[in-house]
């Protein structure tokens, strides 16, 4: 295996060292081309090392949130919950680094800012934040979709003198929140898992609710040695159906339509996926986004689990959504409703009473000033697009971001035309966010080192997408998201969450496996929909 440095002649740099970098490393390597991955953090982990806040945990059950590319580390690495923690996916980022060697390739605190295809030598050059120049023939970007936090413009925030904190950038240290006022801006995924843990500490927490979210209950648990072994047991097979649905998990569908049964029998699914906990939910009927009257049906199923949990009856209205079923990322937690019970959460609905400035030690909003000695901002991320436009990036005829103005254009999320060489693991257009992003991001990973062997094998030094196959490409994958109640909701889906953000419908919505025929497609069809030279 070659060690590379920033003075080798590079065949590729991997720009983030998530789980989509790491496992890009790792399969260059194997086949040995040179390569370094470029990281702005301190260590691997991507969005597992910054996200670090109260609660932080994934939705995605650990049997399943892992590589399946290697059976000894898919067999010798033990989960000790359902859904993991921070910490222990950091460790297990962790162990996939040393147990493939992969450190000595990889450089941290380094965060590039310039990226340049020069078409003479037929390569990109990097450049970092410390003036650092790296050039290379392939560049594959593994930014992440969900790693650019999104920090609100709110009067007054600069002004505080208390404490603030974005669940996205978590410091490394302990936050203490005893004998403090806490406020929490923000109730989506991360925000929903950070005040279910600081209810459980501060004294007061207001809680600033723009928009309700439909939460499940994640029912998580340590994990029975023999469940662990029978998954372990049959792992190939386990993934495989998993690639056969349309989330890349392993979710049974309850039939293609909700309409289609008795209301007996449809409300049993719903409480029978509600009782298991998780994202299962979201596969109860087929029809679920894309039928109106079959959403209302799982809609109107979890109002009333909130009017049952949630005792006070104007906070239980606040908390029920008024957007589409699903429409909004699901968000699974533990406890979240509950915790409206306690005497010390306070629920503030910003339509009722909208956020108006930040002073030194208060929040407005309405007619009432709270006092706040600490702010966690959990207003999420410029989704999909964010990490790769902070980056300036310059192809054969422009930037990437000016392209991208109106709304991301790629080839099955994979490359963008008149930016040759250069890859974006689980970008827009690919099924990315919908599904496991694991499945996802593997998939990709395989489809990218597949190609650049073809190009070895046949010569070629150059590849990019054909323009026309971009835009046939992007009108489908508009054409599906037009079709789906997805689009009925201001969602990051969209980029809604960010002022003066085209709205355009980011992700592939056709599913995984339609997804995945049409990648393998293109292998089979010696890249049809691709330029080489």
């Amino acid at each position: 295996m070659m060690v590379a440095n920033s003075d080798s002649e590079l065949d590729a740099v991997i720009v983030g060292a998530g789980f989509a970098g790491i496992h890009m490393l790792s399969s260059l390597l194997s086949f040995g081309y040179s390569a370094i991955v470029l990281e702005a953090g301190d260590e691997v982990g991507g969005t597992w090392n910054w996200n670090r806040y109260p609660g932080a945990r994934c939705d995605t059950e650990s049997m399943f949130y892992s590589y399946g590319f290697s059976e000894a580390l898919q067999q010798e690495w033990n989960w000790s919950e359902r859904y993991p923690k921070q910490p222990e996916i950091l460790s297990y980022a962790k162990h996939v680094v040393e147990r493939f060697n992969l450190s000595n390739n990889i450089k941290f605190n380094t965060r590039v800012i310039n990226i340049k295809w020069n078409e003479k030598n037929r390569e990109w050059g990097l450049e970092t934040e410390e003036g650092e120049c790296i050039s290379a023939n392939f560049c594959i970007m593994a930014t992440g979709c969900l790693s650019s936090p999104n920090y609100p413009n709110i009067e007054g925030l600069d002004d505080f003198e208390g404490e603030i904190y974005h669940t996205g950038r978590w410091p490394k240290y302990d936050v203490v929140f005893d004998n403090k006022n806490i406020a929490v801006i923000g109730n989506g995924s991360s925000g929903i898992q950070a005040i279910t843990e600081i209810a459980k500490t501060a004294p007061l927490l207001n809680i600033f609710q723009r928009t309700a979210n439909y939460v499940v209950p994640a029912h998580n648990r340590h994990l029975n040695p023999q469940e662990v072994a029978d998954i372990k047991s049959n792992y190939s097979t386990l993934r495989e159906k998993a690639k056969e649905t349309y989330s890349g998990n392993i979710f049974e569908s309850g039939g293609p339509s909700a309409l289609a049964v008795s209301v007996d029998e449809r409300i049993a699914e719903y409480e029978s996926r509600w009782n298991n906990g998780g994202l299962c939910f979201m596969a109860a009927y087929d029809d679920l986004q894309s039928n109106t009257e079959a959403n209302r049906t799982a809609a109107e199923f979890i109002e009333n689990k909130i009017r049952e949990i949630v005792k006070d009856k104007k906070t239980a209205d606040k908390l029920i959504p008024k957007n589409s079923f699903g429409c909004k990322r699901l968000c699974v937690a533990s406890g979240y409703y509950e915790t409206f019970n306690l005497s010390n959460v306070n629920l503030v609905d910003l339509n009722e009473n909208p956020l108006k400035r930040v002073t030194n030690n208060s929040i407005n909003a309405g007619d009432s000033e709270y006092k706040t000695d600490l702010i966690v901002l959990a207003t999420g991320f410029d989704a999909m697009t964010g990490a790769l436009n902070k980056i300036n990036i310059s192809g054969i005829n422009g930037s990437l971001k000016e392209k991208w103005e109106n709304g991301p254009k790629s080839y099955l999320g994979l490359m963008s035309h008149n930016f040759p060489n250069m890859f974006t693991i689980t970008g827009p257009g690919s099924p990315s966010v919908l599904t496991n992003m694991m499945t996802s991001i593997e998939q990709h990973v395989e489809w990218i080192s597949t190609c650049l062997e073809y190009m070895k094998n046949n010569r070629f030094t150059c590849v990019e997408p054909q323009l026309k196959a971009e835009n046939t490409w992007m009108e489908h994958s508009n054409s599906l998201a037009g079709d789906s109640l997805r689009i009925t909701c201001n969602s990051w889906y969209l980029g809604a969450n960010i002022p003066g953000k085209k709205r355009v419908f980011m992700p592939y919505i056709g599913g995984v496996p339609a997804y995945r025929k049409k990648c393998e497609e293109e292998v089979l069809s010696d890249y049809s929909g691709f330029i080489f030279n």
